[in-house]
Formats: structure tokens, C-alpha cells, sequence
């Protein structure tokens, strides 16, 4: 698995304490090798019978050491005022959205419309991440439902004005735009009668504008692939409410793993 033994030795670290917090006197698994599992079940998207035939234990232990080993991972990972310290350090930061999939939303009475994508054409939850200059992750957002557009959500979750009060200019792609001086956005074409369908074309000078931002953005696509690579997340199977955990965890040893 291409994760760094830092993000592993934090995982461990964190189990070890929690354990001499309980008093836990013994457990088939070392701190060690739960951590290890529980980087599997998250880089990899081992299922609960797999790990327990890989690490000659039972299905019901895999799943309790893998709950356990969420909420200590989600308890870990940074909150916007946190990630907002470290992005004021940077000469700029990088605001970009993606869409994770999920397949476990009920469609009794319409309640899985909330989380179509009509872009996608799949069921999904919107994430907004937070990258610096050269495409690490500062921080990745609670999961919304996919049917919100990236500027709600980014509203919802208080980016925008938390950038804005902070005074730290950001990048983005198009669908921010009306974010507001702080977040600079490329040139979008506009129409020449609303009537027709009819566009302007951008000028040398702003088509120069625009490859100057994409370059900028070009690393925060980075976090949206590197977030991709953990496979629990390419497609989600759990319950919506139980997505922001795993979400948050994986975001734990990303930011150990830079």
C-alpha cells in the first residue's frame, strides 16, 4: 500500500493511547497491526471478511476494530478555524469541489433526488477541499449532498465568508463565481443577446488570463486524485450519515501522509 509509515505510526500512536486510556488489558491484534488493518480496509476497500480471513481474527472484531479506529481518526482531523491557520501562511490557496459516489440512499418517496448529480448522472456527496500552492491538502469539508452546486456549498459550509473575514485569496474554477473578490475565478464567456444562445468570444488577453489560473488550480486537482486513491471512497456504501466519518478519517492520514 503506498502510504507512508508516518501516517501509520499516527494511527498506531492514537490506538496505543486510546487502549491505555481503557485499561485494556489484551487484544488479539497489536495497536500495530490494527492500524495496519485499518489502512487497508481504508486504501484498499478490503472488505470486513476479507480482513478477517488476511488477519486470522473474526468478522465481528474486524468490524468493532474498525469503528474504533474511525472515530479516532475523525476526532483527529482538522477544523476549518485549524485549516484557516495554516492557509494564512501560504501566498494563496486552492478551492476546488469533486463528487464522490454512493450507491446505499433510499428511494422510497424521493429522498434520493437530494443526492443525484443531474452532472453525473449518479447518486453522490459533494466535498469541498482546501489545497495549498504546490497540492497539498489543508483541509476537505463535511459531505453535502451531490445535487448541490460547489457555491452553495461552499456558503453552507462558511468557506467563502471564513476566507473573506481572513483576508486569504484563493483560486477557483467557474462554478464560484460571485465568490466575491477574494476568490479569483477565470473569464466566463457572456452571452451576446439574451435571446439567442449566442456567446461572445474572451479576447487574447483574457484566454491569457485563464491559462494563468489554470496552472494555479492545476495542483488542487491533485487532492481531489490523491482523495480518489483511498477506495473506500470511490464508491461509498455506507449510510449518507455515516460518510462524514470516513471522509474525515481518510483526511487524517493524508494530511500524515504529506
Amino acid at each position: 500500500m503506498t502510504v507512508s509509515s508516518r501516517a501509520l505510526g499516527v494511527l498506531s500512536d492514537a490506538l496505543r493511547a486510546h487502549r491505555n486510556q481503557r485499561a485494556t488489558r489484551w487484544r488479539k491484534l497489536s495497536a500495530g497491526r490494527q492500524a495496519l488493518l485499518m489502512v487497508a480496509y481504508l486504501r484498499k476497500g478490503e472488505t470486513y471478511a476479507d480482513l478477517a480471513c488476511g488477519f486470522g481474527i473474526g468478522t465481528s472484531t474486524v468490524y468493532r476494530y474498525v469503528r474504533e479506529a474511525l472515530a479516532l481518526l475523525a476526532a483527529m482531523a482538522p477544523a476549518l478555524e485549524q485549516a484557516l491557520e495554516v492557509a494564512s501562511r501560504k501566498a494563496f490557496v486552492i478551492l476546488d469541489a469533486t463528487l464522490l459516489r454512493i450507491d446505499r440512499v433510499g428511494t422510497a418517496s424521493g429522498r434520493d433526488r437530494a443526492y443525484y448529480s443531474g452532472e453525473h448522472k449518479a447518486h453522490a456527496l459533494n466535498v469541498q477541499g482546501i489545497a495549498d500552492p504546490i497540492g497539498r491538502l489543508v483541509w476537505i469539508s463535511l459531505p453535502l449532498p451531490g445535487a448541490r452546486h460547489d457555491m452553495g456549498a461552499g456558503r453552507e459550509h462558511g468557506i467563502i465568508a471564513a476566507l473573506t473575514d481572513a483576508e486569504i485569496r484563493a483560486v477557483a474554477d467557474t462554478a464560484y463565481q460571485g465568490a466575491g473578490p477574494i476568490v479569483a475565478v477565470p473569464q466566463r464567456r457572456r452571452r451576446l443577446d439574451l435571446d439567442t444562445s449566442r456567446y461572445r468570444r474572451l479576447s487574447r488577453i483574457q484566454k491569457d488570463v485563464n491559462t494563468a489560473y489554470a496552472r494555479r488550480r492545476g495542483p488542487g486537482e491533485r487532492v481531489n486524485a490523491e482523495l480518489k486513491n483511498w477506495r473506500i471512497l470511490r464508491k461509498i456504501r455506507s449510510c449518507p450519515s455515516r460518510a462524514a466519518e470516513l471522509v474525515a478519517a481518510v483526511q487524517t492520514l493524508m494530511i500524515a501522509n504529506a
